[in-house]
């Protein structure tokens, strides 16, 4: 199946009912001092907080829509899908299992547990993948993926269709990228929307097996945990399906962790809402794009969540980088 436009408004319907439709905002102090228009869809006002909640309720509206409707629910993830999926499972009436990492946001566990779903904690990563997948095969049970999933991918695309509707002659967009669910979906409905507009996918440069793979062709996967205040990207490896859509990208930014901090702490301050360093990660991407272009550019970029819990934020506020004004200097 070739994902399209209509895929992602078929996506767009099923979930109207259960999210929010989020605010587009900008900051005229940061448009003056870069010179340029930067729009923020911001996700972080969404339904648990996040991006994410398109993506499991598209897959499971889906799925009941097709009379595949599951009697369990099964996910594997460390952040903001875990509590997309038991939102989804939630308002559905499914009951639902959520394999975590220990290492796993403690906001993002006790959020997925509020949701009604049972939380498994495990060591790693890997462990967690392996219990999804034996969790998945018994009968009557659905795996939701965090990201390389058609109705999953169609899901995170609705953000974009909802910015690329309200704002005209966008020039590019720019997502944050994990397992590239968000990047796929967005990347559809750009091309879809406003065909002339670049698409560019960011990752933490200590988690940057999406940028390796780009390189090297072929799929590759980190060796360990990442270090990284990045959470939501903190994929071990993209998917099959995501991997053909991140080709497709017209370009890929890597983004070092004093970077994120910056930009956390910048955007924080400039447009007045709680983000993850995730989100604003794309930041250190735009204004390099930015410094290569010869006329005024509008911007959209796609702030994908607002859970940062205790820990995070504390090393985020750390040292006080609200001294050094953005520049393109």
């Amino acid at each position: 199946m070739s994902l399209t436009l209509t895929d992602i408004r078929a996506a767009k319907k099923r979930v109207d009912s259960y999210i929010n439709a989020t605010p587009i905002l900008s900051s005229s102090l940061m448009n003056q001092w870069l010179g340029h228009e930067i729009f923020f869809k911001c996700e972080n006002f969404q339904k648990i907080g996040a991006f994410k909640a398109r993506g499991g309720l598209n897959t499971v509206a889906w799925l009941v829509e097709n009379n595949q409707k599951p009697k369990h629910i099964v996910a594997n993830s460390s952040g903001n899908h875990a509590q997309a999926v038991a939102y989804a499972g939630q308002q559905f009436g499914i009951p639902t299992t959520i394999f975590m990492p220990e290492y796993s946001s403690q906001v993002k566990v006790q959020a997925a547990r509020g949701y009604g779903a049972k939380v498994v904690l495990s060591k790693t990563r890997n462990i967690t993948d392996v219990l999804v997948r034996e969790a998945a095969g018994e009968a009557g049970t659905y795996w939701i993926p965090p990201f390389n999933h058609e109705q999953v991918i169609c899901g995170q695309g609705t953000a974009a269709l909802e910015a690329l509707t309200e704002l005209d002659d966008i020039d590019a967009v720019f997502t944050p990228c994990g397992g590239g669910g968000l990047t796929s979906g967005t990347l559809i409905a750009t091309r879809g929307l406003a065909p002339k507009a670049k698409m560019f996918g960011v990752e933490p440069l200590n988690a940057n097996d999406a940028a390796e793979s780009l390189r090297k062709g072929s799929i590759q996967r980190l060796s360990g945990i990442p270090n990284t205040l990045a959470d939501g990207a903190m994929t071990m490896a993209v998917g099959e399906l995501t991997f053909e859509f991140l080709k497709q990208l017209d370009g890929f930014y890597e983004v070092a962790e004093n970077d994120i901090v910056y930009w956390t702490q910048w955007l924080t301050h400039l447009l007045k809402c709680r983000l993850e360093p995730t989100c604003a990660m794309p930041m250190q991407a735009v204004v390099e794009w930015l410094k290569t272009q010869n006329t005024k550019q509008r911007v959209l970029v796609i702030i994908s969540g607002g859970n940062m819990d205790q820990t995070t934020s504390q090393k985020i506020w750390e040292w006080d980088y609200l001294t050094q004004k953005p520049t393109l200097r």
